[in-house]
């Protein structure tokens, strides 16, 4: 009884020494933040914030580092991490993988209500800076269109469709009947391709046929069509493939 009392009152002191409120005030991420910051803390030390504990081993920090290592230390890459994938650290419950998982999807909401300040599209890049916090770390394929008036501004935007990891399907129809709906002038096609590969499937060029003829039918023009990635985006327009 005297061992049993003695290896519980150890991990107890154990467990405490690891505790975020026993660390000295300049190491607590919740402290640091206050009196330096948020610029101040890493991103281990912001997630330690997240999951307020680690485990009996390690400290919220320690553990935290440990999660963005599986992840490459690439916060796009933590954001990929199923609630699954989360919950096999040590320490990590449901609860604390859903806190982790509901502020990687905050972040990357923020991104893509920034990029839609961006109205008026003049090149390639500024559809890929709009369409990439949607599109560009997405486990499965989503076409989406841009609707654009005769000023090249974005009137409306939607997805068209939603696939699975190698492909979605795209309803041509839709698309148009959306665009006579909005009085588009212009339409611009972006999906992505979760796999990272930056070409144009034959599907993708049937496909960007297929809604040019019947665009240029209504006196629309597709003026673009991207494959979005990660990092990097292919465009129709630019490799002269419309």
């Amino acid at each position: 009884m005297f061992i049993f009392i003695l290896i519980k009152a150890m991990n107890q002191k154990k467990q405490t020494s690891f505790s975020i409120k026993n660390w000295s005030e300049d190491d607590r991420p919740r402290e640091k933040l206050l009196l330096k910051g948020r610029a101040a803390l890493s991103d281990a030390e912001l997630i330690a914030i997240l999951i307020g504990s680690g485990n009996l081993e390690e400290s919220a920090v320690d553990l935290s580092k440990r999660i963005l290592a599986k992840a490459n230390n690439n916060l796009n890459q933590l954001g990929k991490l199923t609630i699954n994938q989360l919950t096999e650290f040590k320490g990590i419950g449901e609860a604390k993988a859903i806190t982790i998982a509901a502020a990687m999807e905050l972040g990357r909401r923020r991104r893509a209500e920034e990029a839609v300040k961006l109205n008026k599209i003049s090149s390639s890049s500024d559809v890929f800076e709009l369409m990439q916090p949607i599109l560009g770390d997405l486990p499965h394929e989503e076409f989406w269109i841009l609707y654009l008036n005769n000023s090249n501004k974005i009137t409306h935007k939607e997805q068209s469709s939603k696939g699975g990891i190698t492909g979605t399907l795209v309803d041509v129809r839709l698309v148009l009947k959306k665009a006579l709906e909005v009085g588009a002038t212009g339409i611009i096609l972006a999906h992505n391709h979760p796999s990272g590969t930056l070409k144009a499937s034959e599907p993708d060029k049937m496909l960007t046929r297929k809604l040019k003829a019947g665009a240029e039918s209504l006196d629309i023009k597709v003026l673009d069509h991207l494959i979005i990635t990660e990092k990097a985006y292919f465009s129709f327009a630019d490799e002269n493939l419309l």
